[in-house]
């Protein structure tokens, strides 16, 4: 397996630094020289501007100042730094506010904005697609070919939505194609006979809106739908004159989750970029947040299948968490090196010096208010950076995984959007996060994929909640199986198609062949409500005695399945709450009810073992400690990664390792602090 090219081309080097705005020190320019005395002695190699600068790019309409863009691009180049040159969208200057206010969006509830904030454009407005093009493309003309530009970074964390007319028009015209311009196609696709809602002329269409329509949930997924797809739409539109003029990757910032279909816009970019921002140190402990984010990280490799760009993470502490916490001893190392070796071939920082004012003036930075690189979190940044630099063969390194966990933009917003069986939060994200949190503790690595991603070079391939089955899905699963793949689907799925329309004929609809059950039921429970889980024959997956089941619990009927558990307690004793059916020649599991975290432990752990998933150490992990690793097919980087509190002792399972920062071999097994890390590397074996 060849590693990937570098993402800057190159430049084999893990890239190191983080956001610089030195337009915000223009009246003291002896900054600008103390910040390159001061990114070298972090170890940085990599900054990104320009990101928030179209009013001092264009402080008037068409008279352009690139001067001091020029300036800091000539220090950073003399200073051998590089540069990720954004383009300025994500905030447009206070004159086209005022001169054009067909730019501002509109609420849901039809009031136009002031122009204020950020992501303050339409989507849709003429006016500001060929503004932003137009200075776009000066800033493609004169800085495209340089030598030290390392990519674009395409406006700044999309997100958001406008209800404008013009917005109004361009969702008419995206459902006529949808529809193939038929009505008729659209009342059915959304259940239009239901409250005498059957649309009868295209203008009648409006988005939802707290004035008007909001229940019906065709509409309210197409309308999700059009914004993502036109949220794409300015991406490639901003991209366009940087594609003409320049050669360098394109990217733009990505979220923890934001209501958009960033598959889609996956898609659209040379490289995944995406933004980090942990809440360590919150109770009980971190462990949870540890996984989920490796869950993120995972899901953002997995949208090119290569490795990302960690575009922005906290150097210090945040400033609009409830409770802003600092960092502990370890967890800076911890975090950056996570982010690693999840796939990331940066560790890049908001921010790199503190702003003196406005919202974020609290908010961590490499350089203090203080200044300088006395205090505790520059030594920690330059620490990474001195650590970081000698991980150059992890660079492009690939992280393959024989499991794959499908997590669905649209399921998402399908399933939060019902009305019923459980209000308001059915719990879906943090549900795919506990069910990869299971091989997140094995140190098993996990591809996050989206429905129509190929499934046929996994072993496993789970799916919990998958409400809403897109077309040819249940199609594709059904031959992943027989064709010798695992399967593991939960409650609550294959209930709705595409437009959230139910299945006919029993659930989970096109998914009850494969999984040998039918699903007639579904309860849900208080919090502090449970239905023991009884194990009846483990199925040789080595898992027995009784667990809990909470919150949701299907009252399903084995149709040639194997009936693994029963419920044992509640109305619904006796009936099955864990089946396998045997399919061709793989199988599918069904897991009934919502259970705790002890049956997702026991059971992927048995899976895991029975199909011959490897893992990253073949030897139980301690608690809140996970190992992963990425690999050029010749050397394997391993990561060993603590979010415990509490020192720990990690078995090497009789393997020997070198550590990959001073070179010394380490066998047998090694002590990890709290919130310790460690790089090892591993020479891989090839059967002749």
């Amino acid at each position: 397996m060849p590693k990937f090219p570098p993402v800057v081309q190159g430049f084999p080097h893990l890239l190191h630094g983080g956001d610089y705005n030195p337009e915000q020190w223009l009246d003291t320019p002896e900054v600008w020289d103390e910040d390159m005395r001061l990114l070298k002695a972090a170890h940085c190699n990599t900054v990104s501007i320009g990101i928030f600068s179209w009013a001092m790019l264009e402080p008037e309409e068409g008279r352009f100042e690139f001067g001091w863009l020029d300036a800091i691009i000539e220090k950073l180049t003399a200073n051998g730094i590089r540069f990720n040159l954004a383009t300025p969208g994500g905030a447009k200057p206070a004159w086209m506010g005022q001169k054009y206010p067909e730019t501002l969006r509109v609420t849901p509830g039809r009031e136009r904005l002031m122009w204020a904030g950020r992501h303050n454009h339409c989507l849709t407005s003429p006016v500001w697609r060929e503004k932003s093009s137009a200075i776009n493309r000066k800033l493609a003309e004169r800085y495209g070919r340089h030598r030290n530009l390392a990519m674009w970074h395409v406006n700044n964390e999309y997100n958001g939505e406008c209800h404008c007319p013009l917005c109004q028009d361009a969702f008419r015209a995206w459902l006529r194609e949808r529809y193939q311009n038929d009505l008729h196609q659209l009342n059915h696709a959304w259940w239009n006979t239901f409250w005498s809602h059957t649309i009868t002329d295209w203008n009648q269409i409006q988005s939802p809106s707290p004035l008007g329509e909001r229940n019906v949930h065709g509409l309210n997924l197409d309308w999700k739908r059009f914004t993502s797809d036109q949220t794409v739409n300015v991406f490639r539109a901003e991209a366009a004159p940087l594609r003409e003029l320049s050669d360098v990757p394109i990217t733009t910032n990505l979220m923890q989750y934001h209501g958009l279909d960033y598959y889609k816009i996956a898609r659209a970019c040379d490289v995944v970029s995406w933004d980090a921002y942990p809440s360590y140190h919150e109770r009980p402990d971190d462990a949870f947040n540890g996984a989920m984010f490796g869950f993120y990280h995972d899901l953002y490799r997995s949208m090119l299948g290569k490795p990302f760009i960690l575009m922005e993470s906290a150097p210090a502490q945040q400033n609009y968490k409830p409770v802003c916490k600092l960092k502990r001893p370890g967890m800076h190392r911890l975090e950056g090196l996570q982010a690693i070796a999840h796939g990331s071939d940066s560790v890049l920082y908001f921010q790199w010096r503190k702003s003196r004012g406005s919202v974020e003036k609290f908010h961590g930075a490499v350089v203090d208010h203080h200044g300088g690189e006395k205090t505790r979190v520059f030594q920690d940044v330059a620490a990474l950076g001195q650590t970081m630099a000698k991980l150059d063969g992890v660079v492009g390194a690939d992280k393959p995984a024989q499991v794959a966990l499908i997590y669905d933009y649209e399921n998402h917003w399908a399933i939060d959007d019902a009305r019923g069986p459980r209000n308001p939060d059915k719990g879906y994200l943090p549900t795919c996060i506990e069910h990869y949190t299971a091989f997140w503790n094995n140190g098993v690595s996990v591809d996050v994929i989206e429905p129509t991603a190929d499934f046929s070079k996994y072993k496993l391939l789970v799916a919990p909640m998958l409400y809403m089955l897109r077309p040819g899905a249940a199609e594709r699963i059904e031959a992943f199986v027989q064709n010798g793949g695992t399967f593991v689907t939960t409650y609550f799925s294959g209930i709705v198609n595409e437009t959230d329309l139910c299945f006919l004929n029993g659930f989970p609809g096109p998914l009850r062949k494969v999984c040998g059950i039918w699903a007639e039921e579904i309860d849900t429970l208080y919090s502090d409500e449970s239905a023991d889980v009884v194990v009846a024959d483990d199925g040789g997956l080595g898992i027995s005695g009784a667990y809990a089941g909470i919150e949701f619990c299907d009252l399903i009927h084995a149709e040639g399945a194997q009936v693994l558990a029963t419920y044992g307690s509640q109305f619904y004793a006796g009936r099955p709450a864990l089946t396998v059916n045997r399919f061709g020649k793989g199988k599918a599991y069904y897991v009934a009810s919502r259970n705790d975290r002890r049956f997702q432990r026991d059971f992927f752990r048995g899976l895991v073992r029975q199909l011959g998933i490897p893992r990253a150490i073949e030897a139980d992990l301690p608690e809140g400690v996970t190992v992963q690793t990425r690999t050029d097919g010749e050397q394997e980087h391993v990561f060993l990664l603590s979010f415990s509190r509490n020192a720990c002792t990690l078995s090497l399972a009789g393997e020997r390792f070198v550590d990959a920062e001073s070179g010394a071999a380490v066998v047998d097994s090694l002590e990890l602090p709290p919130y310790g890390s460690r790089v090892l590397l591993r020479t891989l074996e090839h059967n002749s």
